[in-house]
């Protein structure tokens, strides 16, 4: 394959100001793409604003040769997200693909989880996506093509702990993909998701104080953010016109394509079922394929490739 896959394509990135956002801008720009880098400038916890990271991957950009703009609005209201799409079509005239990547913690055991804690991450991590891709949804529907990739985490599609309201919206967002590709596919736009593992500042809250978590910082650390941008790339390029509703992981160099659910086994009665035979015989005969309370340090056990 010769020449740049995103050439002539714009490309919109949120959260684009740091980390995983800014290395898939960048490499999206050295692929031909014009970008739109969007960043409140928010801290990992939600909180300010500052126009200064947005604006620097844009100065990265255009000094290595691209063309790119700052957008600095907030996905997380309808009218922002809105704004955020009017960047786009307002600097270039079209839209070719969104990648929402932007995202809070608020890192808290759950029986002291506040409203707050709750809603902010709810707000941002899911639905910011929402609002997002809404906005953009018309403009893909009306020249018939498009792409979405959004940032799922194995904090959702696993579990971790201390984290059920990055976890909820994060589960969510795999239901929001897998959803859109299905309304939208008629209009030849796709969807996809990917489950990213890098050592960011907001993997970098992960406290140090016990061994497992030392071990799991430690690996984090060496997996850097730009190891989740070529995937991403690729999956808004046209050569992946055929890969839609589907959910990814990027581990350093490897690429995981996850399961989604579907029905594992099943028991029946002609008898119908009861309290006491649910517990007698249902759910012995389905303990054996019950997945275990594991979180997502349990199921990837392998040390990076």
């Amino acid at each position: 394959m010769t020449g740049k896959i995103l050439e002539g394509k714009v490309v919109l990135v949120t959260g684009a100001g740091n980390g995983i956002g800014a290395e898939i801008a960048k490499l999206a720009a050295r692929q031909g793409a014009r970008v739109v880098v969007n960043d409140l400038g928010a801290s990992q916890f939600g909180e300010g604003d500052d126009t200064r990271p947005a604006q620097r991957v844009v100065d990265e950009i255009k000094a290595a040769g691209g063309e790119a703009v700052p957008s600095f609005h907030s996905i997380a209201s309808w009218n922002s997200a809105h704004a955020i799409i009017d960047d786009a079509l307002n600097a270039f005239g079209r839209l070719d693909g969104v990648v929402n990547n932007a995202g809070i913690l608020r890192d808290v055991i759950f029986h002291k989880m506040t409203e707050d804690d709750w809603q902010s991450v709810i707000d941002v991590t899911l639905s910011g996506y929402f609002y997002v891709s809404r906005a953009a949804a018309n403009h893909f529907k009306n020249q018939e093509g498009g792409a979405f990739v959004h940032m799922t985490s194995t904090s959702g599609l696993i579990g971790n702990r201390a984290q059920v309201n990055y976890g909820a919206a994060k589960m969510g967002v795999a239901g929001l993909s897998k959803c859109i590709a299905l309304d939208m596919e008629r209009f030849k736009v796709r969807s996809n998701c990917i489950a990213p593992f890098a050592y960011t500042r907001m993997t970098a809250t992960i406290p140090e104080d016990t061994e497992v978590n030392k071990a799991r910082v430690a690996v984090l650390k060496r997996m850097t953010a730009d190891k989740i941008a070529p995937l991403t790339v690729a999956l808004l390029s046209d050569q992946a016109a055929d890969v839609t509703g589907q959910v990814f992981a990027a581990r350093n160099n490897e690429l995981v394509l996850f399961t989604q659910h579907r029905p594992l086994r099943t028991t029946q009665t002609s008898d119908g079922w009861t309290p006491e035979s649910c517990l007698e015989t249902a759910l012995p005969a389905l303990r054996p394929s019950m997945y275990p309370l594991d979180i997502s340090s349990q199921v990837f056990t392998w040390d990076p490739f």
